[in-house]
């Protein structure tokens, strides 16, 4: 006993002890209240493009835009904040912010709500007026910069002014994302292919606006050993196309791009090329042309993103057709087009840009009409 107190009452020792019950209650609380939030959430759907029966190719949508939130990005915003809450960055009372060209935003400013945390968005100025309005009605603040490409170090100035944590979705995305599985995109993908007629993709489509879809799918694809290739589609005026070909990681894009939600300035941490089989440079009126023509054959009316990874996507089709093969291609519906009225399903918008949408549309439906 004595040996014992000797030890207890030691002064050579240094011990600090930043034990926070209060904090570690709040985070297992607000951990629990994510997690329900999934648990509630039934998974996206995933749609059969109609394509020709004789073809026996098949074209697939994984239609994010039915999360509660609108978009692909719920996932991701899950991820962060529950990334966040685990490393102990995430606390009560204290602003989260990010920067964002709008949908990431809007799903984080729901999650920022749910368990009770002031939320920031810093978007640039020509960021949707539909978008800016969801942040908002999530109970989030929005932030306005003049240039887009100042975004992150203005978020990084905010959260040193407020004390409050910079959530960093450009750099977090790919790391915060369970890639092995956890109901990540990857793995729901697999699921719901298994009963269809080429249950494991020949390409599987995406477009890049972190970098973390890519990054998720093409690991996942590697861990479960299958042979389902990964494309990026990049927007013009996006650096990632780029610095992918030519394997430099410092490569910019002074040119804002027009297309939301993907492409990017800078390479951005969370891209990871080395997962990448193929990308394509695509136009933005091919990928306003394709967001037509996929409302005019299904119905249903996407964001630009969707449009950019579509355009890949049939362009692929297009090669399979020619050399005789059969089998399945997929891609994201990344959000719905109710956002984008304004813009990519408006003609003054499409005039005051220059956009002449009418020749990628004609490769459409000579593609599909054939």
């Amino acid at each position: 006993m004595r040996t014992q107190l000797s030890i207890l009452t030691d002064d050579t020792t240094v011990d600090v002890d930043r034990s926070d019950t209060g904090y570690d209650a709040w985070v297992q609380n607000a951990i629990r209240a994510v997690n329900a939030d999934a648990q509630r959430t039934a998974d996206t759907h995933l749609l059969r493009f109609p394509l020709p029966l004789e073809w026996n190719i098949q074209l697939y949508l994984k239609d994010e835009s039915t999360h509660v939130t609108g978009s692909l990005k719920h996932r991701l915003a899950r991820s962060l904040f529950l990334y966040g809450l685990a490393n102990g960055w995430i606390r009560p009372g204290v602003p989260v912010i990010e920067a964002s060209s709008g949908s990431t935003a809007v799903s984080e400013a729901y999650f920022a709500r749910l368990i009770g945390v002031p939320f920031i968005a810093v978007v640039p100025r020509s960021t949707s007026s539909e978008k800016t309005r969801l942040i908002e009605f999530e109970g989030g603040t929005v932030h306005y910069v003049d240039d887009a490409r100042t975004v992150s170090s203005e978020s990084v100035r905010l959260a040193a002014e407020t004390g409050g944590h910079f959530i960093d979705q450009f750099t977090y995305a790919e790391r915060a994302t369970d890639w092995r599985g956890n109901n990540n995109v990857a793995e729901s993908i697999f699921r719901q292919m298994s009963e269809e007629p080429h249950p494991e993709p020949t390409w599987i489509v995406t477009t890049a606006g972190t970098g973390g879809t890519s990054a998720t799918i093409g690991r996942y694809v590697r861990y479960t050993q299958r042979a389902t290739r990964i494309a990026v589609a990049d927007p013009e005026n996006s650096c990632f196309f780029d610095g992918w070909l030519g394997g430099n990681t410092q490569e910019v894009c002074d040119t804002p791009g027009r297309i939301e939600g993907i492409g990017r300035p800078r390479m951005e941490p969370s891209f990871l090329p080395s997962v990448i089989d193929r990308m394509m440079k695509v136009p933005d009126a091919a990928s306003i042309a394709t967001i037509h023509a996929l409302q005019a054959r299904m119905g249903r009316m996407a964001g630009g993103s969707t449009g950019t990874g579509l355009w890949a996507a049939l362009r692929i089709i297009a090669e399979m057709r020619s050399r005789g093969e059969s089998g399945s291609v997929l891609t994201l519906l990344c959000d719905g087009g109710d956002r984008y009225v304004d813009r990519y399903y408006n003609d003054a918008w499409l005039d005051a840009q220059g956009i002449d949408t009418a020749p990628y549309r004609a490769m459409i439906d000579e593609l599909l009409d054939a």
